[in-house]
């Protein structure tokens, strides 16, 4: 079936590896608020003429763009003023902004791939939660998605949003934090409290923690190896800083700053398959990536 889950189901309860599998392709978000219906991917939606015209416009500018709405909405969308948020998680200072605008044209796209906030957005200081429901595009979504996004609404009034589609439905249900990007997947309700919870103290929880967005996967698996080793959870405190490949593997020096200073390490991963424990589709092969080699190169400076 299409649109149907056949996903090993350890998958879902988070047994199976997830390390390094967040969305490489999102460095710069559009997120327009449309309570639907939602085909099975943006592209296809039957959308307001002026929802249609910013969606193909940030698709054209390598923005990804989310329709989102609030938790259990399902109203029409029709015509009137768009209710939008921008977002870039590139960088060391990534933001979010949110307008209302009368008209497409009113929202700047080509300030936001500059790394510049629009001049009809005004910033936001407070997390964005998107929680995937995207049910037409895969029902696990929907299935495990709806309950988590209404929990965490209710726990975190205002801040959380059902999704399109982001990437990694066999990880559904899927968590992702804005400005930075940080996705989880695989998520529990208690496990999306606590990853929330971390983030608005700016912090991850390496527990189903996928990586974050707009990193190509072999460094999103270099900073998760450098916290494991280190212990390091601040949001900004691990980076890759450069990287080259020789074959298959990925050479890393990454930066590691805690409250001792900053050190730095290499770190090598390589891409692996394996074997999901037994779900609906036995044998499913997932790929993901072994370390290799940690080793530190600089001892902390303060």
């Amino acid at each position: 079936m299409a649109n149907g889950c056949e996903h090993p189901r350890s998958c879902h309860t988070g047994e199976a590896p997830i390390l390094a599998s967040a969305t490489v392709g999102a460095r710069f978000w559009l997120l327009v608020e449309h309570d639907g219906p939602w085909a099975a991917s943006v592209g296809e939606s039957r959308l307001p003429d002026g929802i249609r015209a910013l969606v193909d416009r940030a698709a054209s500018l390598g923005i990804r763009p989310q329709l989102i709405r609030r938790p259990g909405s399902r109203r029409a969308g029709g015509a009137g003023a768009l209710h939008v948020f921008v977002a870039s998680s590139t960088g060391d200072a990534p933001w979010l902004a949110e307008a209302v605008v009368g008209h497409p044209d009113d929202l700047d796209l080509g300030s936001l791939v500059d790394g510049v906030v629009p001049e009809s957005c005004i910033l936001v200081k407070e997390p964005m939660f998107l929680v995937c429901t995207h049910g037409k595009r895969n029902a696990c979504c929907a299935r495990i998605g709806l309950p988590l996004a209404r929990f965490l609404g209710e726990n975190l009034p205002g801040e959380v949003w059902e999704t399109t589609h982001v990437g990694g439905d066999r990880y559904a249900a899927n968590l992702v934090c804005l400005p930075h990007g940080l996705y989880y997947g695989s998520m529990s309700q208690a496990a999306a409290i606590a990853a929330a919870n971390a983030y608005r103290h700016g912090e991850v929880v390496l527990d189903r923690f996928r990586g974050r967005a707009g990193i190509p996967e072999p460094l999103q698996a270099a900073e998760h190896f450098v916290r494991s080793q280190t212990g390091e959870l601040s949001v900004g405190g691990v980076a890759v800083e450069s990287s080259r490949s020789e074959g298959d593997a990925t050479v890393c020096v990454v930066r590691c700053t805690t409250w001792r200073g900053t050190s730095r390490f290499r770190v090598v991963v390589e891409p692996a398959v394996v074997t999901a424990p037994c779900g609906t589709v036995c044998a499913d092969e997932i790929t993901t990536y072994r370390l290799a080699e940690l080793r530190q190169l600089t001892p902390a400076l303060t």
